[in-house]
């Protein structure tokens, strides 16, 4: 009787090595998110260093990175010199006045003053705070809960500023890396399916990055010029933030809508249902005119599993999984497709393969 069964012990050590990985990754997570954030900048990066280095052939792709990251700080430094002091004493204000402003709310003395101003009744000005007032609990509780966790997730996020430097490294090496991992493999069928699969990867990454950089951008314009116009109160605040919410696939306009109305209503903005009426507009704008053009159909998701992704990554990572989950699931529709569509071309004999036709992947 033969004690030591050979598969048995494969699998058992296959279970161990990824019981090992699992571990690594939960003591390593914030390392991990910090060089999976690298590679995203990295791919944000991409095309103007592509761009500089074609420009300037002479000095390399080191030459394009220093121009790139140049011209980007340099942006930067002028945006936040330009708007930078107005966004900070806006934010400053609002930050100093949110506790005054949720007393009222709970008194009840800016539910009357609203009341007053759109002509409320006595009993619908009642029923307004009797509502605020039974859930007060949730909403002070909810806001509370989401201070405390950006809060700790800023006091913890020092590994963001590591982001642009380990960036520089996959800008600068990230071809060499991607040609080892293929280089691992000897038989050309693999080869010739990971070069295509990464090549598929790259593009889709790339432009799903630049994208979302596009979209957020355009509406942190549109909406602080749009609130300035209507004069909604901390404008230079609360555009900035709806913006940057875009980033943040499907829940974030969602959460940023909520904010904007939120510290309006606080804030005894009169024109609270024309401001709705914007975003609602702006929304509309966003999904079906600007996303689809600036985004297109590269990522090829259905509204559903998009929903279900966020809501996954929700539960598992909070921010970070929102936003990775659709790359993440854009990526394994990528795998999975690949797979299919190779499956026969790597059981071709080698010598076969220089006659085999319809390799290039269906787009």
């Amino acid at each position: 009787m033969n004690l030591f069964d050979s598969r048995a012990a494969r699998v058992l050590m296959t279970a161990l090595a990824f019981a090992l990985c699992l571990g690594f990754i939960w003591i390593a997570w914030r390392t991990l998110i910090a060089f999976i954030f690298a590679i995203l900048f990295a791919y944000l990066l991409e095309a103007p260093v592509e761009y500089f280095e074609a420009r300037f052939k002479n000095h390399g792709r080191t030459y394009g990175i220093l121009i790139t990251y140049l011209a980007l700080f340099g942006t930067l430094a002028v945006l936040l010199a330009i708007f930078g002091s107005k966004i900070a004493e806006e934010a400053q204000t609002l930050a100093q006045q949110l506790p005054g402003l949720s007393d009222k709310l709970s008194n009840g003395q800016l539910v009357h003053v609203l009341g007053e101003r759109r002509g409320w009744s006595y009993e619908t000005e009642q029923r307004i705070q009797d509502f605020l007032t039974s859930h007060r609990g949730q909403i002070v509780g909810g806001v509370s809960a989401f201070s405390t966790r950006a809060l700790s997730t800023i006091q913890r996020g020092w590994w963001l500023f590591l982001v642009p430097i380990l960036a520089i490294f996959f800008l600068k090496d990230g071809r060499r890396f991607g040609d080892a991992f293929v280089g691992f493999f000897e038989r050309p069928q693999y080869k010739r399916v990971l070069s295509i699969l990464l090549s598929e990867l790259n593009q889709m990454i790339g432009h799903f990055m630049r994208a979302q950089l596009a979209l957020t951008a355009l509406a942190m314009a549109v909406l602080t010029v749009a609130f300035v116009v209507m004069r909604v109160p901390y404008s230079f605040a609360l555009g900035p933030i709806a913006g940057a919410f875009e980033f943040i696939p499907v829940v974030g306009p969602i959460a940023a809508g909520a904010i904007v109305l939120g510290v309006a209503f606080a804030a005894n903005y009169p024109h609270l249902l024309w401001l709705f009426i914007l975003l609602l507009i702006w929304r509309g704008i966003q999904d079906y005119v600007a996303s689809p053009r600036i985004m297109g159909g590269k990522l090829e998701l259905h509204p559903l599993a998009v929903l279900f992704g966020v809501l996954a990554g929700a539960e598992v990572g909070g921010v970070i999984g929102v936003f990775l989950s659709i790359p993440i699931l854009a990526a394994i529709k990528i795998i999975w497709r690949t797979y299919h569509q190779y499956r026969r071309e790597i059981a071709v004999p080698e010598h076969d393969l220089v006659t085999t036709p319809n390799l290039t992947p269906a787009r």
